[in-house]
C-alpha cells in the first residue's frame, strides 16, 4: 500500500496529538509534577500587602534591625540591643519554598535578645523568614530569603 501525502499529514497529526495528550495526562496525575500556588488564599493576602509594606517600613527606620544567623544549634534571631525583650510579642513564620508541608510557624520567645529556632524543624535550602512583632505600640515587620 502506497500512502500519499495527505495520509502522511493525517498521521503525523495524530501523532503529535497522541504525544500532546500522554503528556498532558502524564503532568496530572503524577504527584512529582504538583506545584502549589504560593498562598492558598492569594487575594486575601493581597489586601494586607500595604499594611505590610507600612511595618516593614517602619522595622527599617528602627536604629538596629533584626538579624539572622545559622549556627549549628538551629537558626538564631537576634532582635535590638536598645528593646526591652520583655515588651516584644508576635510570631515568626518560616516558608519553604519548594514544598508548603515544611512552612510552620511559632510565637516569639526571646532570651538575652534572641530567639532560637531548633535545627531539627529546618531543611537545608531556601526559605523566607517573616518576623511580625511588637513593641510597645508600634508594629514591625522583617522579611528575609534566606538559605539555610
Amino acid at each position: 500500500m502506497k500512502i500519499n501525502w495527505g495520509t502522511g499529514l493525517v498521521i503525523a497529526m495524530l501523532c503529535f496529538i497522541s504525544f500532546i495528550m500522554y503528556f498532558i495526562i502524564k503532568v496530572n496525575t503524577d504527584s512529582t509534577y504538583d506545584h502549589d500556588l504560593v498562598i492558598e488564599e492569594y487575594y486575601k493576602a493581597e489586601l494586607k500587602f500595604q499594611g505590610e509594606l507600612n511595618r516593614e517600613k517602619k522595622s527599617r527606620e528602627l536604629a538596629e534591625d533584626i538579624s539572622w544567623k545559622k549556627t549549628e544549634e538551629g537558626l538564631l534571631i537576634s532582635f535590638p540591643d536598645n528593646l526591652n525583650t520583655e515588651e516584644i510579642t508576635g510570631s515568626v513564620f518560616l516558608y519553604r519554598t519548594s514544598n508548603k508541608k515544611f512552612d510552620f510557624e511559632m510565637p516569639i520567645s526571646i532570651s538575652n535578645n534572641i530567639m532560637l529556632i531548633p535545627s531539627d524543624r529546618l531543611l537545608e535550602g531556601r526559605w523566607n523568614l517573616k518576623v511580625d512583632w511588637k513593641y510597645k505600640n508600634g508594629e514591625y515587620l522583617y522579611k528575609k530569603e534566606i538559605m539555610y
